[in-house]
């Protein structure tokens, strides 16, 4: 009996968790979009990577709302030091602002608020939310995926149309590299909305060419599962997160049969 009162209680927390996540996320977004094509203070953060006003003011209120809710689930962001005491937690929020902040300060609309609820190293909550072209995607563990309130379903077949596969062009060629020029899906800026993609099926793949973090890829990971498809890396297997190190190799993303497919080759085929 106790152990059934432990998975109610899960259920009634994950439930709780949910609505919290729908809301702060679509709060986020709108905040996002406010902030959307105007004059930002920006800077680089280490070598290369932009950040502005905007990511700084969405993960702000993201860690308010969330953490104010939820005081003993951990936190890890993109746009927050990080807190080592997340990984002596069950549960951790993993968050990034604006994903696609160059795109975002360019004034592109491919970019997003991303935000995964992990409980030990695999999430169990995932909203995607991309207000300028108004896609809300959301995943719950054993539940399903939606986009706007529908649900959605990763492309089937193991073929590859290479023009709905996003990714480093160099990476993709090792698949089929008989087949010379290959046409790839036009960039997509944001990687978390690369992956999301996959999850209804306008990409048929989706490639992370390396040094992506969690933040970039928890919420989407579980997209696509939840569509059923698969997100590994080349080997196949399954991503960890909240670890002690957040930065991640190649990886791919596809419905679960293409994914086998992909999977395959690169063992055959391993990159080095």
């Amino acid at each position: 009996m106790a152990d059934a009162d432990a998975h109610a209680l899960d259920a009634t927390i994950l439930t709780r968790d949910a609505a919290l996540l729908k809301d702060t996320v679509r709060d986020a977004g709108a905040l996002a979009q406010s902030m959307f094509r105007t004059e930002l203070k920006k800077w680089i953060k280490g070598a290369s990577s932009p950040v502005s006003e905007a990511d700084i003011a969405v993960n702000d209120l993201l860690e308010a709302r969330l953490r104010a809710a939820t005081p003993d689930y951990g936190w890890l962001s993109e746009e927050s030091a990080d807190d080592a005491t997340r990984l002596s937690r069950r549960l951790t929020w993993i968050v990034d602002p604006i994903d696609g902040t160059r795109n975002y300060l360019g004034g592109h609309d491919e970019w997003c608020v991303s935000v995964a609820l992990v409980e030990d190293a695999s999430p169990v909550l995932a909203a995607v939310f991309a207000p300028a072209s108004d896609e809300f995607f959301f995943a719950a563990r054993g539940q399903g995926t939606t986009l706007n309130g529908a649900i959605v379903r990763a492309s089937p077949g193991a073929e590859l149309d290479f023009a709905r596969v996003a990714g480093p062009k160099p990476l993709v060629e090792r698949l089929k590299p008989s087949l010379g020029d290959i046409k790839l899906h036009p960039r997509i800026g944001s990687l978390a909305l690369r992956l999301c993609r996959v999850a209804h099926g306008a990409l048929d793949a989706a490639f992370a060419g390396g040094n992506s973090h969690d933040w970039d890829l928890a919420a989407a990971d579980l997209i696509v599962q939840e569509a059923n498809g698969r997100m590994s890396d080349l080997s196949g297997e399954p991503i960890l997160y909240n670890r002690r190190e957040v930065a991640h190799g190649v990886l791919v993303a596809a419905g679960r049969d293409r994914h086998a497919g992909i999977v395959a080759h690169f063992r055959n085929r391993p990159l080095a």
